[in-house]
């Protein structure tokens, strides 16, 4: 920066500012001492885009959604939840929570272990990650992301000017020293997926549990943020890591259990965060409609969404194709949830023959850092006969690869 500013006869300061300026623009990135660059692509191009079009008559494998015929019908939940606004309407200066849904969200999250704390609705999970992230980060900082990990969070990230410190997962969860290595580089928040990660499948199991919470609690100021959206359609306890740090937040989405078009999430945290999120809402959107809110009410208390069996429906299916994958000698991850991580020496042509194949599965690249090549597969449409063939097309476009972490 002295020597630009030098070149261009102006302080010093300036150049610092421009450079601030450009980093929370999105324009370049920042390394530290590695120095600063030009970013290949604008912040708000999503990895989502870069996804592959399915041409007609190939099985779509690739997007990630839940299997319909497990959602549950929303027609009698809506027209409950809009009787009853008929009935007492949702005006200007009314609590923008849902009493009867805070109600039921708590007793959830006491049931699991969550710490107390307040409840608040926002517009999805990724909706609350962003606004618990903006509530203490500023651009510049890193936050620890899982690797592999959820491509929404990897975009959203340096969409808010974040640098971004990739941590391993295994079939455990995030590996405690990657953790570790991450907080001591500086990382100010650590986002971490309970259940059903994206796209491993992996699951926090006890033992990593209090591993991760022993190493979260020497950095107490880190920023912890917990996606649980696997709630409701896994059978896996819940192992939570809030609590050992001054802020935090938890957050439940009901797109996989009720369905994406649902744009709602639960979340609590301590009081500073929700706080800010609740003041900062209060400017923007004000409110998630309660009409929404009452229709996830009418389902949840319902039970709408029968957890065992859903879980069990994609439990089978995942078991399924990773045991004939391993026939073939090929290994693959998916502890929970509906997607099966398949490590491969080349994504693209693994890609590219398996859509030949008839099959189009999601390439790792959108949902890695640095972490080794794999894809994603989602099992929500898979029926008992279609597990063979299609583990014989992966066979075929990967074939059998000798061991290797995921992470």
């Amino acid at each position: 920066m002295r020597e630009l500013a030098a070149d261009l006869g102006v302080n010093p300061n300036t150049v610092a500012a421009a450079y601030r300026t450009l980093r929370e623009r999105g324009v370049i990135e920042t390394a530290g001492r590695r120095g600063s660059r030009v970013r290949p692509k604008p912040v708000t191009t999503a990895r989502e885009l870069s996804r592959l079009d399915v041409p007609p008559g190939v099985r779509n494998l690739s997007d990630g959604n839940s299997d319909p015929a497990l959602l549950p019908a929303l027609a009698e939940a809506f027209a409950a939840a809009a009787a009853h606004s008929d009935r007492e309407p949702m005006l200007y200066g009314e609590a923008a929570v849902e009493p009867e849904l805070a109600r039921l969200a708590r007793a959830d999250l006491d049931a699991d272990g969550v710490p107390d704390g307040p409840v608040t609705v926002t517009s999805g999970a990724l909706d609350a990650i962003e606004r618990v992230l903006a509530a203490h980060l500023r651009p510049g900082d890193a936050v620890a992301v899982e690797d592999p990990g959820w491509r929404s969070v990897l975009d959203l990230a340096p969409a808010l000017g974040l640098r971004t410190l990739p941590v391993g997962v295994d079939d455990e969860g995030p590996l405690p020293d990657d953790v570790r290595g991450a907080l001591r580089s500086g990382a100010r928040a650590l986002i971490v997926t309970d259940r059903a990660q994206n796209p491993t499948g992996a699951a926090v199991s006890a033992t990593r549990a209090r591993a991760l919470r022993s190493v979260i609690e020497e950095h107490p100021q880190t920023l912890l943020i917990e996606d649980d959206h696997g709630h409701r359609i896994v059978d896996l306890p819940l192992h939570p890591l809030a609590g050992v740090t001054h802020h935090w937040a938890f957050v439940r989405s009901a797109a996989k259990a009720y369905g994406p078009d649902l744009r709602l999430a639960v979340f609590t945290g301590d009081r500073v965060t929700t706080d800010r999120v609740q003041g900062r809402q209060r400017l923007g959107p004000g409110w998630v409609s309660h009409l929404l809110q009452r229709a996830v009410v009418q389902l949840w208390a319902s039970g709408a969404v029968d957890v065992r069996a859903v879980a069990a429906s994609y439990g089978r299916r995942r078991d399924a194709l990773i045991a004939a994958l391993a026939e073939r000698g090929i290994e693959a991850y998916g502890r929970s949830g509906m997607n099966v991580w398949v490590p491969v020496p080349d994504e693209t042509g693994a890609v590219a023959r398996l859509l030949h194949s008839g099959w189009a599965v999601a390439p790792g690249a959108s949902f890695r850092v640095s972490s080794p090549p794999g894809l994603r597969i989602t099992v929500s449409t898979l029926a008992a006969h279609d597990i063979g063939p299609l583990a014989d097309a992966v066979a075929f476009a990967i074939g059998p690869a000798p061991a290797r972490r995921y992470a």
